[in-house]
């Protein structure tokens, strides 16, 4: 593709693009709010998007895609996407303009409502929505992780016929206790302010999220509860405590009234499927009762293995975390029933244990007894970083292993579950917010003949939150039509 000549006046070029990008914002809005239309760059939503945020998608593309795609390119695009009677679907617009830009380098570039109305004509007056009905989900929890699993939800509403979060149990507190759970969700340290509004209805016990009313339930077990006298019925019960990880204990869930499926935010123990999105989330079937998501180091390390030994063949390997504190550990040095983690968290890397490179085995069987794997908690809050030391079938090169990866961040079903940069200088706080399982760092990519290094940043909070709201959308059975189906 050619290369797009520099401005004469940059900051000219800026404002012009970022006009278009604001101009973008209520179309896009406008299809995902009403028609239930998700709108994409390459995997990445602007839907719910700031101006900077959809320009930041475009220099993606541009950067890692190595294309010259910009807001002057994907505007008229989408306008034309617009006009068109289209329903519940979910479009990759910079995939679709790429490939307009190229028609045009070649010549024989239609008028771009043509072209449009072409690449969609097999989408265009469907309406059949992508669910039977609206799924109803409940999270058993609210701390780190569905606090989180709450704002994704809430974000991706659309228009309340797919999904919707009902409620929110916890355990009982004192006065006041729905005013602090409020102010856990609205500000986090970490992630920053919730994307929206909250109001707090104290009477009902209720949250109310962006038009979202959720009913906070106090409960001392997930046995205890009548959801249907909140009109929940058929509900997700997401368990983000981690206080039951095997069948036994995960299926008292399912004798409350109005529950009938849950997901575990953890390993599970025992038979139970353990799932990441992406690589064996086909497993899932209508019949399943009780499924759960993995962990986040193994969402963030199965996809990388999985490519790897298809394409290279992996002999053995250790997978080494380098992993943020996280709340099971002590703020400073008190008792703690696990090895190392009573020292302080914020004053110490403690070694620890993982057994992701044994999880990931449930994901990927074909490396079953081939990796090894430990830890080390570091003293940070959020990001951390998983170093995969392979041996290979196959010799290769630094060079190529990298444009494998790059090429399936953003040509493969893969793309929400790997992600790549060439950013030299990389550190962990710049993978906050991620929404990839995994980030491939592939300046500090080492391979020596068949011997490679790979390092992956991975958000383990929100990183994967997104790929246990991937594996709801899917055991709730939502199937959007695609474009384009890249298989």
């Amino acid at each position: 593709m050619t290369t797009r000549p520099s401005p004469e006046d940059y900051f000219s070029d800026w404002k012009q693009r970022e006009a278009l990008a604001q101009e973008m914002i209520p179309v896009v809005g406008r299809l995902y709010s009403e028609r239930n239309v998700g709108v994409f760059v390459y995997g990445r939503a602007l839907h719910n998007r700031s101006v900077t945020n959809i320009m930041k998608s475009h220099r993606f593309v541009r950067q890692v895609g190595r294309n010259e795609m910009s807001e002057f390119e994907t505007h008229p695009v989408l306008m034309a996407l617009a006009k068109l009677d289209i329903w519940h679907c979910q479009i990759d617009l910079g995939k679709m303009t790429v490939k307009y830009m190229e028609l045009q380098q070649a010549g024989n570039a239609p008028a771009v409502d043509a072209f449009v109305a072409s690449e969609l004509a097999s989408l265009v007056g469907v309406k059949t929505p992508p669910s039977e009905k609206s799924q109803d989900v409940v999270l058993y929890g609210f701390g780190r992780i569905g606090r989180l699993i709450a704002r994704l939800l809430i974000e991706r509403t659309s228009t309340g016929e797919v999904m919707r979060l009902r409620a929110v149990v916890v355990r009982p507190g004192k006065p006041g206790d729905i005013i602090k759970r409020a102010s856990l969700f609205t500000t986090d340290s970490v992630h920053g302010a919730f994307q929206g509004t909250v109001r707090i209805d104290e009477e009902n016990n209720c949250l109310i999220c962006n038009g979202n009313v959720v009913q906070i339930i106090y409960a001392n077990g997930p046995d205890e509860i009548d959801y249907t006298q909140y009109g929940i019925n058929d509900a997700l019960i997401i368990d983000n405590t981690g206080s039951w990880r095997d069948e036994a204990g995960l299926s008292r869930h399912l004798q409350s009234k109005g529950a009938s499926k849950v997901m575990l935010t953890a390993p599970g123990k025992g038979t139970l499927k353990n799932i990441v999105y992406g690589i064996n989330h086909d497993q899932i079937s209508p019949d399943d009762k009780i499924i759960t998501a993995a962990s986040c180091t193994t969402n963030a390390i199965a996809p990388v293995l999985k490519v790897l030994n298809d394409k290279f063949g992996i002999v053995s390997g250790h997978v080494e975390t380098v992993h943020a504190y996280t709340n099971d550990q002590n703020l400073i040095d008190n008792y703690h029933t696990g090895n190392r983690r009573g020292r302080s968290a914020a004053l110490n890397m403690v070694l620890t244990e993982t057994g992701a490179a044994k999880a990931v085995v449930k994901a990927v069987p074909e490396l079953a007894g081939k990796l090894t794997g430990n830890a080390v908690r570091v003293p940070i809050p959020n990001v951390s970083m998983a170093i995969l030391m392979l041996n290979l079938e196959t010799a290769t090169s630094k060079e190529e292993i990298n444009e494998f990866l790059r090429v399936l961040a953003l040509h493969s079903p893969l793309q929400n579950q790997i992600s790549y940069t060439e950013d030299p200088d990389a550190v962990s706080s710049d993978f906050v917010g991620s929404r990839e399982a995994s980030i491939v760092d592939s300046t500090a990519t080492i391979v020596e003949g068949n011997r490679c290094v790979l390092y992956l940043w991975y958000d383990n909070e929100f990183g994967y939150c997104n790929q246990v709201v991937r594996m709801v959308y899917k055991m709730a059975g939502v199937n959007y039509r695609i474009y384009p189906n890249e298989g």
